[in-house]
């Protein structure tokens, strides 16, 4: 009873370290909205500004406003490169005020920041634009279990990193974290790139993508620790490692030096 009480505990302290992990990754991603309230005509107005969209159409950015003496515009430009900004107005539907984002390729992506203005004020609701990205759709079919899978060998990850620091077993753990994680991130991860970017593999060495590298950093310290504990079903410090290793590099935000277009190299009028 004592040890299934034991078993139990370690697995829930497990979960609540990988919960606390995803949520600290999702909060803190480049695509991750921006949200925040600003103040005009002694009312405030509460936004919510998307940084990343599916294709194939122009992006809505949708701001409550119900004063209708209140009007909007906004600046956009691709970004990197040297176009100049565009300046809208924003359309006022019902009580919301919307700017539409011009769609862009797979990895497109569009600075853009939104004035409000009134007979007496004016306001921008950051004071640094906002950057969108523009995604292919992914099918549920390839994002569904890209996204439990990997939760799982995030969750296998750290068991196994407790059990190494309490002298447990660590081969099967071990086995498992590797095995959702070429499933999750080696077969599914490069299937969602392709479908939203257009490519299977943007990191080292074919680009910079860090959601790429992290999982192939991820996977090379646990096939080694695999090698380990293959030798040796209590071995400790490799499998110790992978842990801690994983831990870190899915702490680093989702999509950061994600895939992108570089405007600066087309031929532009």
């Amino acid at each position: 009873m004592k040890k299934t009480l034991k078993s139990v505990s370690l697995w829930v302290l497990a979960l609540l370290i990988t919960l606390a992990t995803v949520v600290y990754q999702r909060m803190t991603g480049p695509t991750h909205p921006v949200r925040g309230t600003v103040s005009i005509e002694n009312e405030d107005i509460s936004y919510r500004l998307i940084r990343s969209f599916p294709r194939p159409m122009d992006a809505p950015i949708r701001v409550l406003v119900e004063n209708e003496n209140i009007s909007g515009s906004f600046e956009y430009k691709r970004t990197p490169s040297h176009d100049k900004k565009t300046r809208e107005e924003m359309i006022r539907d019902g009580d919301y005020l919307i700017a539409y984002i011009p769609q862009q390729p797979p990895a497109g992506k569009v600075m853009y920041q939104i004035t409000l203005q009134s007979d007496d004020e004016t306001v921008k609701l950051t004071e640094n634009p906002i950057t969108i990205r523009f995604r292919g759709d992914v099918p549920a079919w390839a994002f569904i279990p890209h996204i439990i899978i990997i939760f799982i060998a995030m969750l296998f990850s750290t068991r196994a990193g407790i059990a190494a620091i309490l002298k447990e077993k660590t081969y099967s753990l071990t086995l498992w974290t590797l095995i959702t994680l070429i499933v999750g991130g080696l077969i599914f991860g490069p299937i969602m790139q392709k479908y939203a970017f257009g490519e299977w593999w943007t990191g080292w060495p074919m680009g910079t993508d860090l959601t790429d590298n992290k999982t192939a950093i991820a996977f090379l310290f646990w096939a080694y620790a695999m090698v380990k504990v293959y030798k040796n079903r209590y071995h400790r410090g490799w499998v110790f490692a992978a842990s801690i290793i994983t831990l870190i590099v899915f702490l680093i935000p989702h999509s950061m030096l994600g895939s992108e277009i570089d405007f600066t190299q087309e031929n532009l009028p």
